[in-house]
């Protein structure tokens, strides 16, 4: 008994020992003493790398505790977000508490609303919604005044734990309690909760209400109602909103176009998209990259490789910019295909924007490539990709040495 004790007590101290260095290592990185200097940027985006490898839940808390995170900069709110969906997703609920209950009791302005409105839609992020509504209900014991802002991060959070029914109650009871006037974005919020949960047809009772407040719909309105009914295969109710959309003045742009665009490339409707593109042309309204890329990956995921493929040039040639994701999804339809020739030379231009395919597609393309006995261009490309991601060195050296000579 004595030497199990021995032995579990030599386990517990050399646990305590590995976590202490490794808070230190965090610290040493992160905290302003550090002799590494870093700007706040640099500090940020070093968290935000730390909490993207990290599941230990107090580890995410130290870390977190010695970036000092501040949710009103963009980067520390990205980490923030990875943080609590990383908790989340493994059952620390507690810490995702203790996280963001600290991040309102210890914000820098006690009476600021906006760590407490940042605090609530995490909450939610993390499908603790019960935690959202305390949150808000409990605004007035911290002094903090409770305006529309923060009944919209409810509506927000509601959104993000996908409790539809739960933002209904939010939307028709909270603002009558609490005496808080809507805004647009209020009824934004909640055309969006109709929409995703199938009852786009009641939005138009929001969209009569904020005519009656003298609230005006935009096209961010009208664009997800048009989602909506796409989602619900309602066409007829589609040109409706259109209609709609003239009524109250509201411009019918490429941004909408868009969107009935992207819905019936969901549909696996992409020729019909295709068409209604060409109808955006034809009517001198200028179409753009966004509008092309839709296209592309439906045509892509409908295995119309050729068709994608002409948008692609069309796009090109008319100085449209394709993303990052375009040419990932070209060239893995590409290897599919094992047009292995044509992938190599999208893939080189997409490098030479500093976009770079997943390891997957990158191995597959190489390996088509030494099938091709091209072996030489093979080679480039890793020495390429180790230069640029030096953590698959070990990954890509392995991949090199199967290549034949």
């Amino acid at each position: 008994m004595a030497f199990l004790l021995r032995i579990q007590t030599s386990e517990s101290l050399l646990q305590t020992a590995n976590h202490y260095r490794l808070l230190s290592s965090t610290s040493s990185i992160l905290t302003p003493n550090s002799k590494t200097l870093l700007t706040t940027k640099q500090k940020s985006r070093a968290t935000l790398s730390l909490l993207k490898s990290e599941n230990n839940p107090d580890r995410i808390l130290e870390i977190c505790r010695c970036a000092s995170l501040k949710p009103n900069h963009h980067v520390d709110r990205i980490a923030f977000s990875v943080a609590i969906v990383t908790l989340a997703r493994e059952k620390h609920f507690a810490a995702v508490s203790q996280l963001l209950d600290g991040l309102i009791q210890n914000q820098p302005d006690p009476k600021s609303e906006s760590f407490a409105v940042r605090a609530i839609i995490l909450y939610g992020r993390a499908n603790m919604l019960d935690r959202s509504l305390q949150t808000f209900r409990n605004l007035k014991q911290y002094e903090i005044p409770r305006t529309v802002k923060s009944l919209n991060a409810l509506l927000f959070a509601c959104l993000m734990a996908k409790d539809y029914e739960e933002a209904k109650r939010v939307y028709f009871e909270m603002p009558k309690i609490y005496g808080i006037e809507p805004d647009l974005e209020t009824y934004n919020r909640m055309i969006r909760v109709l929409c995703e949960s199938g009852s786009t047809s009641l939005s138009y009772s929001i969209v009569a209400e904020m005519e009656r407040n003298w609230i005006k719909p935009t096209a961010a309105s009208f664009g997800m109602m048009i989602a909506g009914f796409y989602n619900e295969d309602k066409y007829d109710d589609v040109r409706k909103v259109l209609r709609m959309m003239k009524e109250f003045g509201v411009h019918v742009g490429v941004a909408t176009y868009n969107i009935m665009i992207q819905c019936l490339c969901k549909s696996k409707k992409s020729v019909e998209a295709k068409a209604l593109l060409d109808g955006v042309v034809s009517s001198r309204m200028r179409p753009n990259s966004v509008t092309y890329s839709i296209l592309i990956h439906g045509f892509c995921s409908e295995g119309d490789l050729d068709e994608a493929m002409d948008l692609f040039y069309v796009m090109v040639k008319n100085e449209y910019k394709p993303d990052s994701e375009c040419y990932f999804t070209l060239i893995h339809c590409l290897c599919k295909r094992r047009d292995f020739e044509t992938a190599l030379i999208l893939c080189r231009e997409s490098m030479d924007k500093n976009w770079v395919p997943s390891f997957s597609v990158m191995k597959w393309l190489v390996n088509g490539l030494a099938s091709l006995s091209k072996v030489g261009e093979a080679k480039e490309l890793i020495g390429i990709v180790k230069e640029k991601f030096t953590r698959n060195v070990d990954l890509w050296n392995e991949v090199e040495a199967a290549l034949p000579e």
